[in-house]
């Protein structure tokens, strides 16, 4: 098998769903939920041989930010094949507000559609 079939291969392994449902395991220590559910994660982009992960933290000076971006990383070293380096970027554009968390995070903190 060549590299590019061997990148294919491995690309083929994991989409975007699924690295959606592996980062719900990593939870924000100061408000108890996952980094999905709340709306820290931006973008995810699955290519050959390469993953690209755009996330935020509700705010530039949350005290968790380095942990949590630890945890993604070894959230996806469980289940990406060795040939996948995660590229996780802290983004700030858009800032993170209340209105990105799912339906069922805003219940949770007692937040209603307004």
């Amino acid at each position: 098998m060549t590299t590019d079939a061997s990148e294919a291969a491995v690309s083929l392994a994991i989409d975007e769903q699924q690295v959606r449902d592996i980062l719900r395991r990593v939870i924000d220590p100061e408000v108890g939920r996952d980094i999905v559910s709340l709306g820290l994660v931006y973008r995810v982009e699955v290519a050959p041989g390469n993953l690209v992960i755009e996330m935020t933290m509700t705010s530039p000076a949350c005290p968790m930010g380095d942990m949590i971006v630890g945890d993604v990383h070894a959230a996806l070293a469980k289940v990406l094949p060795a040939a996948i380096e995660p590229d996780i970027r802290l983004v700030w554009e858009p800032p993170w507000n209340p209105s990105m968390m799912d339906d069922a995070t805003k219940q949770h903190f007692g937040w209603t559609p307004e």
